[in-house]
């Protein structure tokens, strides 16, 4: 392993050359937010240059100096992720992905489009509609980059229907910690040639390679869609209405669940109260929200009644139809905002994304509070309960610091160890960054472990490319 150098005058001179005017700070001129993530309690660090690039060349050049002066380097997209990803553990310099931001083309006949990373979810998917195509991974954070979410292997809301992000990543290319830039992939929708490299690199969280081209499968646009929602007494009566939702033949687009309390919480936050809190006379304690997809009003209308005798037989208070354009749009607002209610209401907050099987939901969420309460720590969850991956906050506004975070993490030590008796995985869409690796590595065990760091060495010798992320364990002597 390397000692990582810091940037001299000469390497800060020499890197300004690499990318076009405006595009290189250095010092007092880096932004504090390119410091941390969304998620800060994951700490600080101050890179010591930030460039922006605009082209696969510019990566390659600035990687190739990084390399030979040992210069560690963490790469950014939006900077919305919730693990400490990228953050710059090591200082070095920390290459913004935010101007690579064009969406390249389209192959209507091959149902693609080339994008570079930079692209923000939100933008991609209202064009790829305008072209009459959907993008189908729905990530919470619709400002998040697809490089992000492509590094992380974003998940969402639609993914009880269509997958994740890996699923639609055909070809890309990359740039190595050398300055090598590798293809990876073709535009065709199989392959049996050897071992993947492309989705190697998929999930990776720029610990193996700099993505700077795109080529991701579209779908047609479905001709119409209609979200409900179904009430429920708590979260449990919720949560085991699931598994015969989809043994229906529905073939939901979605299936969330939330708590009442965020639920209360984001009515307030953004006025507009979508989710019914009592229903035929009945306080509401917990919900699921299901959008479903057809080819025309008939189908959907069948697809409602058999919704609804589903729903009724498992308990749930009624079955509410979001016809509406604006409706809708309010209602999948409200859901989109759960994240950004909990941040405006918390001054000290941490997170567990875990993924369970369907059936382990509701014993889970069970555990979490109940070891919750036993470490006097207050906990809001929400989700996708179609695949089981559950986003579970852990907030205070009244402890300090270090003892919410003792406390934190002997919750998480609990939890953590539940979901692996539950045959769960540690991250569903969050992804790992450098506040998970411990958990990682317990769930993983010492050999897949040791796996992973081995391939993370023979991408990256010297251990430059987002250091101590992961897998990469970082020893004595690195500056870090």
């Amino acid at each position: 392993m390397a000692h990582y150098n810091t940037l001299r005058p000469e390497d800060a001179e020499a890197l300004k050359q690499f990318v076009g005017p405006g595009c290189f700070y250095a010092g007092d001129s880096v932004k504090e937010d390119f410091s941390h993530d969304e998620m800060p309690i994951y700490g600080k660090h101050r890179p010591e240059a930030v460039l922006q690039p605009v082209s696969t060349e510019e990566v390659a050049a600035v990687m190739r100096y990084c390399a030979a002066h040992t210069i560690p380097v963490t790469v950014r997209g939006a900077g919305t992720g919730l693990v400490g990803g990228c953050v710059p553990l090591c200082g070095g310099i920390v290459l913004s992905m935010e101007k690579m931001n064009r969406i390249l083309s389209y192959d209507l006949n091959n149902l693609v489009v080339y994008t570079q990373p930079g692209v923000r979810l939100c933008d991609l998917a209202a064009d790829a509609l305008a072209h009459g195509l959907m993008y189908p991974p729905d990530p919470g954070e619709k400002t998040a980059t697809v490089g992000g979410n492509v590094s992380t292997n974003a998940g969402g809301m639609r993914a009880v229907k269509y997958g994740v992000t890996r699923d639609y990543v055909l070809a890309m290319t990359v740039v190595l910690p050398s300055g090598e830039i590798l293809k990876l992939g073709k535009t065709v929708c199989k392959t049996s040639s050897g071992y993947s490299l492309l989705h190697l690199m998929i999930g990776s969280e720029g610990t193996l390679g700099i993505i700077t081209e795109l080529t991701l499968k579209m779908i047609p646009k479905p001709l119409r869609d209609v979200s409900l929602i179904l009430p429920f007494e708590n979260i449990a009566r919720a949560i085991a209405s699931v598994p015969a939702i989809k043994l229906a033949n529905l073939d939901p687009q979605s299936i969330e669940f939330m708590e009442r309390d965020i639920v209360d919480s984001s009515a307030a936050f953004t006025g507009t109260p979508v989710f019914p809190t009592a229903v035929n006379g009945k306080e509401a304690g917990a919900y699921i929200l299901v959008t479903l997809v057809g080819d025309s009003e008939a189908e959907l209308s069948d697809k409602m009644d058999r919704l609804g005798a589903v729903a009724e037989t498992a308990g749930a208070y009624d079955t509410l139809v979001v016809w509406t354009d604006n409706l809708k749009k309010d209602v999948w607002a409200a859901r989109s905002a759960f994240l950004t209610v909990i941040e405006a209401e918390t001054r000290l907050l941490d997170e567990m994304d875990v993924v369970v099987p369907v059936d382990k939901i509701a014993p889970f969420l069970v555990y979490t509070h109940e070891e919750a309460g036993r470490q006097g720590v207050r906990v809001r969850s929400f989700g996708h309960a179609g695949d089981g991956n559950l986003h579970i906050y852990c907030c205070s506004n009244d402890l300090e610091e270090d003892e919410f975070k003792r406390r934190v993490r002997r919750l998480m030590d609990a939890c953590y160890a539940k979901c692996a008796e539950f045959e769960g995985q540690v991250s569903g869409e969050h992804s790992i960054g450098h506040a998970k690796k411990r958990y990682l590595r317990e769930s993983a065990g010492e050999t897949a472990y040791a796996l992973m760091g081995a391939i993370k060495r023979v991408f990256d010798p010297e251990g430059i490319l987002n250091p101590g992320k992961v897998c990469h364990e970082m020893e004595e002597g690195e500056r870090c």
